[in-house]
């Protein structure tokens, strides 16, 4: 996401970061490229303009109040990140509930924004949060549109109101309006309004919509756009903005979009903030749009906010407790609880998609691009395809062992080997930190270690005292070398 511009930016700090002391002539050299960066990833120019004046006023009128052995370079780079996130919107909007339910959402946009998948998403979000919606099929020019939604309604357990065949077939603003009252009828607390799209802006879509949007009064309506075509994006926005109005934006396919124009250019020309946006395939790739987030991601500084929500969501408190009690009290680290971490972490997403994150995942990139995702796969096999007692003590791996779970995970007995001799070494580790190194943080996604003194996360836990070993009490060394582990 946004890859090319983040590696702009990180180029033009990076020359401020390298210098002692800054000059004037350093921070002009640094705003043409930023500039420059900027209009390559297809931010309209006004923006641009705006933006970088901003940035140049800012950082040359600080300049001349910092004191002399102050970090310059720091300085000025919060003042980039503090446009970069008025640019974006500035902060986070919400969803405007309606005093009496049900709360009415309509979507509109362009044929192709991914408005039918998007009302799913967005469905799902809020009936994770406790609301009950219901979703209506006012889409009934495009073929198959109201299949689809029926389809993607039922995989995300949310019931679709589609009295009509669609396909040309039906009034879209009778169905809105029938649908509303069986919201009513059926104590709906939301209810999701998907209309047609057409392949361009024209007079029936914006009429179509108009009526709609008279009929149901909607609390919101949401302008879907998809986020990898550029200021074509901001042009149809300012068309259904004229049109139709909206109330915010919705930037859909935002996880391909490596330049990022839509997304730096729309909230600013609109006046409109971005308020949700959809960042993969799956239906749980879907969040609010944080400007404050997306700003630290294209500076190089990760989004560990969002990652700690995600994995809290996906790791169980329970369990996690659990883990954290046994690492407290001296038990292994045993490959079942790996297994039960790598699952959780599975459904945060790919790999590829947590790794980049994190702080400095630019510097990851191609590490984090040739990421082998099977990989996790392969490995979960390899485990699931040993005994309880093996998973639980890696001593009785004898070689006759190694090769029925090489057989049974359809692996080679190389790769048995390999996890076996990983994990061997991640035990010894963690029981070294156990020892007096430090214990992994597993705070705010509880049982998910994630670094200590991570920006965001509480600071690392001081060092436990060291625990000490019983004496043995037996004059044999084979016995005592059992009893010391």
């Amino acid at each position: 996401m946004f890859e090319s511009l983040s590696g702009k930016f990180a180029g033009a700090l990076g020359a401020l970061r390298s210098r002692g002391k800054i000059s004037e002539k350093d921070i002009n050299a640094a705003v043409i490229d930023i500039r420059t960066a900027l209009l390559e990833a297809d931010v309209a120019l006004e923006v641009v303009e705006d933006f970088t004046q901003k940035v140049e006023g800012k950082s040359l009128a600080l300049l001349e109040t910092l004191q002399a052995g102050s970090n310059q370079a720091q300085a000025i780079f919060d003042v980039v990140n503090q446009e970069l996130t008025e640019i974006l919107g500035g902060g986070a909007r919400r969803i405007r509930f309606a005093k009496n339910p049900p709360t009415v959402i309509m979507l509109a946009g362009l044929q192709g924004a991914g408005k039918t998948t998007l009302a799913a998403k967005l469905a799902k979000f809020y009936k994770d949060q406790g609301e009950t919606p219901i979703l209506i099929a006012s889409d009934l020019q495009r073929p198959n549109a109201v299949n689809q939604l029926q389809v993607v309604g039922q995989s995300v357990g949310v019931p679709v109101f589609a009295p009509e065949p669609g396909n040309g077939v039906g009034n879209p603003v009778r169905v809105a309006q029938d649908g509303i009252k069986l919201a009513q009828s059926k104590l709906h607390s939301m209810v999701i309004v998907d209309t047609a799209g057409r392949l361009g802006v024209d007079q029936d879509l914006m009429q179509e919509a108009i009526a709609i949007r008279d009929a149901v009064s909607p609390q919101e309506i949401l302008f879907v756009v998809d986020a990898m075509i550029g200021q074509d994006a901001v042009r149809t926005a300012k068309a259904f903005q004229d049109g139709v109005g909206f109330d915010g934006v919705v930037l859909t396919k935002l996880d391909g979009d490596a330049r990022g124009g839509a997304a730096l250019s729309i909230a600013s020309l609109t006046g409109k903030p971005i308020m949700f946006a959809s960042t993969g395939e799956k239906i749980s790739d879907f969040d609010i749009f944080y400007p404050e987030r997306m700003a630290s991601r294209i500076l190089g500084m990760g989004d560990v906010a969002t990652l700690a929500e995600q994995a809290k969501k996906a790791f169980d408190g329970d369990s996690a407790k659990k883990l954290e009690d046994k690492f407290a009290a001296g038990e292994d680290f045993t490959l079942d609880d790996f297994l039960e971490q790598i699952e959780a972490m599975s459904k945060m997403g790919s790999m590829g998609k947590l790794l980049g994150m994190l702080p400095g995942a630019g510097a990851m990139k191609k590490q984090i691009e040739n990421f082998d995702e099977s990989e996790i796969t392969r490995t979960k096999a390899i485990v699931q395809s040993m005994t309880p007692l093996e998973r639980r003590d890696l001593k009785v791996l004898n070689g006759s062992r190694r090769a029925r779970i090489a057989l049974g995970s359809g692996r080679k007995v190389s790769e048995v080997n390999a996890l076996a001799d990983k994990f061997a070494a991640a035990q010894k580790m963690m029981k070294q930190m156990r020892n007096g190194g430090g214990m992994p943080q597993m705070n705010g996604a509880r049982g998910m270690a994630l670094p200590p003194g991570m920006p965001g996360l509480p600071p690392a836990p001081k060092k436990a005292a060291p625990i000490q070993k019983k004496k043995s009490k037996s004059g044999n060394p084979a016995k005592r070398a059992l009893e010391e582990g």
